[in-house]
């Protein structure tokens, strides 16, 4: 992003009017992360994807009671449907039901209070400062303790992080862009989508099948991005 941005926005980069708000962001990107990556060595990638879509209940709820964005009753149906799937896929009282299920979940609560204080600094905040604050946080935090747990990556890991954090990089600039056109409650729909890649994923690169179940808590999941979809077009 220095490369990039850097040498037309100069130290516009790291300006912020809400440093607070900034810190916390960077804070619920880093837990986010950390607890996502820790839970993948216990979870499954598309089961862990999915408990991860817990999210958009959290972001409904704040944004009806807190930012005052009117939601209506089709709208908490497709959402509470959604959960549905989520308990699905975790199934209570399953193999998968362990205290690793709680990372996922970690990294829910994490991801809805991401967005929910994205949409907030937009009001005063440029996009590529919030997401470069955001990641100078990250990287310092990360930095501090990545010595307890450093391997000298290979050629083939070198460009496999140069490309995550490309992409991540382009996610969270479309994501931050989105949030100046639709309500964080039109948009977070949207990314059931993620499920159904992160399964694909889970498959070519693991050799993970999900079971009959988890699959048709895949489905009520997407079925309930799709009626939210649905119901916001009304």
């Amino acid at each position: 992003m220095a490369g990039i941005f850097g040498p037309r926005m100069g130290l516009d980069m790291v300006r912020t009017k809400q440093l607070k708000l900034q810190l916390a962001r960077g804070l619920c990107m880093l837990v986010a992360s950390v607890c996502f990556v820790m839970g993948l060595r216990y979870v499954p990638v598309g089961e862990a994807t999915a408990v991860v879509f817990l999210s958009p209940i959290v972001v409904t709820w704040y944004a009806g009671r807190v930012l005052k964005e009117k939601i209506n009753t089709g709208q908490w149906i497709a959402v509470i449907i959604g959960l549905l799937g989520v308990l699905i896929i975790v199934r209570p009282g399953s193999a998968l039901f362990t205290p690793a299920i709680l990372l996922p979940l970690a990294t829910s609560i994490s991801m809805a209070i991401f967005q929910i204080l994205t949409r907030r600094l937009l009001e005063s905040d440029h996009i590529v400062s919030t997401n470069f604050v955001t990641s100078l946080i990250c990287t310092v935090l990360m930095s501090l303790v990545v010595g307890h747990f450093w391997q000298t990556p290979t050629i083939g890991d070198f460009i496999l992080v140069l490309v995550s954090g490309s992409l991540a990089m382009i996610g969270h600039m479309l994501l931050t862009y989105s949030y100046r056109y639709a309500s964080i409650v039109t948009l977070a729909p949207f990314s059931y989508a993620q499920i159904v890649f992160a399964a694909i994923v889970a498959f070519l690169f693991f050799g993970h099948m999900p079971d009959g179940m988890t699959l048709a808590g895949m489905g009520v999941i997407i079925l309930s991005g799709v009626c939210l979809i649905w119901w916001q077009r009304k």
